[in-house]
């Protein structure tokens, strides 16, 4: 079955350049837009919520707002691994179905804001990936390795069933 792509599109700037925060996960770079961040936070304890989609099963308190928790492993078919020193909380604010949300990603380790080139991304290879091309907007070429840009709204359209997109992405 081929899978087309509908990725969100990049916001390259007009001398295509990319402000990103980059961080790990399960031993791959991937990063987010700067503009998309709001905090990044040590690890706070976590409530469960019950019967909640794998992807967000919990929630933490953050000054009074609670704060959905995703785990991008889920997406990416990663084994789960305990928290360590290193591991963080980035708290993004991404609109789903028109409404910003606020929601914790959790990292393995933040490491910079820094620019990633559009001359060196390229959309992800029809075969060779270990992920679902859905889920991966650009992989940028840099000279410690590739970093994934994740596809947020297809990720949650996908998990959480959020919005026309997910009826899409499920249908792959």
């Amino acid at each position: 079955m081929q899978e087309t792509l509908s990725h969100t599109a990049v916001s390259w700037d007009e001398a295509g350049h990319l402000e990103v925060l980059t961080f790990d996960l399960g031993g791959e770079t991937f990063a987010v837009e700067a503009v998309l961040v709001r905090e990044i936070l040590d690890l706070l304890p976590e409530t469960r919520v019950p019967g909640a989609a794998p992807l967000v099963r919990s929630v933490v308190n953050f000054r009074g707002k609670i704060i959905p928790i995703a785990d991008l492993r889920q997406a990416f078919a990663m084994e789960p691994v305990e928290a360590t020193l290193d591991s963080r909380i980035v708290v993004i604010e991404i609109a789903l179905e028109g409404e910003p949300l606020q929601i914790g990603i959790r990292t393995d380790k933040v490491h910079e804001v820094t620019t990633l080139e559009r001359t060196a991304s390229e959309e992800p290879p029809a075969v060779g990936m270990r992920w679902r091309r859905a889920f991966v907007r650009t992989l940028v070429r840099r000279s410690d390795g590739v970093v994934v840009l994740p596809d947020l709204h297809a990720i949650f359209a996908a998990h959480l069933g959020i919005g026309e997109a997910a009826a899409a992405v499920a249908a792959e």
